[in-house]
């Protein structure tokens, strides 16, 4: 049996819902003929057309309710915004009748014309009108009023940041601002599909559940598949499968979906996220440098309009060209140490005289990316290409052509934060065999986020792939830049979050 308790005001509109039926209306049809949203009303309305003459059919949520004797105005919000309607009781005695039973929340449709009102707001006339949905559960509505400064004020506002994650629905209602947000999320994937697919490069899917994991340092999501009777894991990259379609004679391939990785969540990371990879083959970093600097250039000025980002205090620039700098001469100028080509019992005493906390059994590659972490990545504000990272970091990168030691490898950092990662791909067979062999010794020694030996992608790269330039873009970060959010769960319709604790 359900614990469930309904409070009063839950209790009242049921028992609404019960008089509405009784009375013969239906409070859940299943259609209504819409012409026009509030916005294309109040950007077309002319006070020179002739009275009546403007006819509409308006669908939207009850956002406030004024009762005047026998004329009500109640302002409905549908998702372009809000537009006010005007109930005669002389035009609609029937349906006037029934306005006691709606609340602030129920979905109604309203036919009839626009004019303006004496206080100059356009406004719908109603010659019709149909509940469309009875909301039983109550919405908070934010109150807003003009102080002596002319200044709005809002009290109320449903601003709980845990409460509005785990009720977006509600928070799109009442806060019709978020709207914006993911609307620029959606024109930012579609504007780089746009980009990629105007240069001829071919947009694929690879499998989300894998039989080996790899692409990546993570720990990964598994399940058991009961028909073939084996475990199988969720993703953590895109970026073995897309290779293997090079091999097969592809010239770019790209993939924008979901990635899973079992890890912790912070203002950065959700276990759940967007990325973008893609693969070109003939090309190296330093061409996808050039390509990343004209593809965010054109997502700025596509969604924004300007190259100008703010996100918090910072201001950020995404006009090209961007900082180029190594990791070595970055943590150089940040730390006034030279910590190229140290041992694990040196990289200790320079983290312990940095008072970067690492954990005591961390690998020689894990304690310098935590002092790269502490030490430069707070600088990097502006957009930086980070270049030539050690080969033990990149498993999967071409050893640098010139600089022993090191890989052909960037990620590009903005506002602090990591939004791309790139190398000129490692297709040497034998190289790549003892790289991820060396993971897989990594890996027995109890670092369980290296990489697994997948023999089949080393076969593929035996077969043959030709020179290429690979590159990741988290999504999911590049949206939280490009709209000014600072965490990952406002860029997100529905992020991961904890069980309440309801006892």
């Amino acid at each position: 049996m359900s614990d469930f308790i309904r409070n009063d005001q839950e209790l009242r509109r049921l028992e609404e819902l019960e008089h509405l039926r009784s009375a013969g209306i239906n409070p859940y049809p299943a259609l209504f003929e819409k012409t026009h949203s509030s916005k294309t009303i109040l950007s077309t309305f002319s006070d020179d057309a002739p009275p009546a003459s403007f006819s509409v059919s308006v669908a939207g949520r009850i956002m406030a309710i004024r009762k005047m004797g026998k004329a009500t105005f109640c302002h409905i919000q549908d998702a372009e915004g809000k537009i006010q309607i005007y109930i005669k009781k002389d035009d609609l005695p029937e349906f006037y009748e029934l306005l006691p039973m709606l609340d602030i929340g129920d979905i109604i449709g309203i036919e009839g014309y626009v004019f303006r009102t004496r206080t100059g707001e356009i406004s719908v006339h109603s010659r019709s009108a149909a509940l469309l949905c009875k909301s039983l559960t109550p919405i908070p509505i934010p109150k807003e009023e003009i102080d002596e400064q002319g200044n709005k004020v809002v009290h109320d506002a449903f601003a709980d940041k845990e409460l509005r994650y785990r009720r977006r629905y509600v928070d799109l209602i009442v806060n019709p601002n978020i709207r914006e947000v993911f609307r620029k999320r959606s024109k930012i994937i579609s504007t780089m599909r746009r980009f990629f697919d105007d240069r001829g490069w071919l947009e694929v899917e690879t499998p989300i559940l894998q039989p080996l994991y790899g692409g990546a340092s993570a720990r990964p999501f598994v399940t058991h598949h009961n028909a073939l009777d084996v475990q199988l894991y969720m993703r953590i990259a895109l970026e073995l499968y897309l290779k293997r379609l090079i091999v097969g004679g592809f010239d770019g391939v790209y993939e924008i979906g979901k990635n899973f990785r079992n890890e912790g969540m912070d203002k950065t990371h959700n276990p759940e996220f967007t990325m973008m990879e893609i693969y070109i083959a003939y090309k190296d970093y330093h061409w996808m440098m050039e390509m990343v600097e004209d593809l965010f250039s054109t997502i700025a000025m596509e969604v924004n309009g300007n190259y100008e980002v703010k996100v918090g205090e910072n201001h950020i620039n995404l006009a090209p060209p961007y900082r180029r700098a190594t990791m070595f001469d970055l943590l150089t100028e940040a730390t006034n140490m030279n910590l190229r080509g140290l041992s694990r019992e040196e990289l200790l005493s320079a983290a312990k005289t940095l008072k970067v906390e690492v954990e005591p059994t961390a690998s020689q590659m894990k304690i310098l990316d935590e002092i790269f972490s502490q030490t430069v990545q707070p600088t990097l504000i502006q957009p930086t290409f980070v270049m030539d990272f050690p080969v033990e970091m990149s498993p999967l990168a071409k050893a640098h052509r010139t600089e022993e030691g090191l890989v052909e490898r960037f990620e590009l950092y903005a506002n602090a934060g990591e939004l791309t990662n790139c190398f000129t791909e490692l297709n040497d067979p034998l190289d790549q065999r003892a790289r991820l062999e060396e993971q897989a010794s990594i890996r027995a020694d109890g670092d369980d986020e290296a990489m697994q030996l997948d023999e089949d992608f080393l076969f593929s790269i035996e077969v043959g792939m030709p020179p290429t330039a690979g590159l990741g873009i988290g999504i999911d970060r590049l949206v939280m830049l490009i709209t000014g959010q600072e965490s990952i769960r406002d860029v997100l319709f529905f992020p991961q979050m904890k069980p309440e604790n309801k006892s």
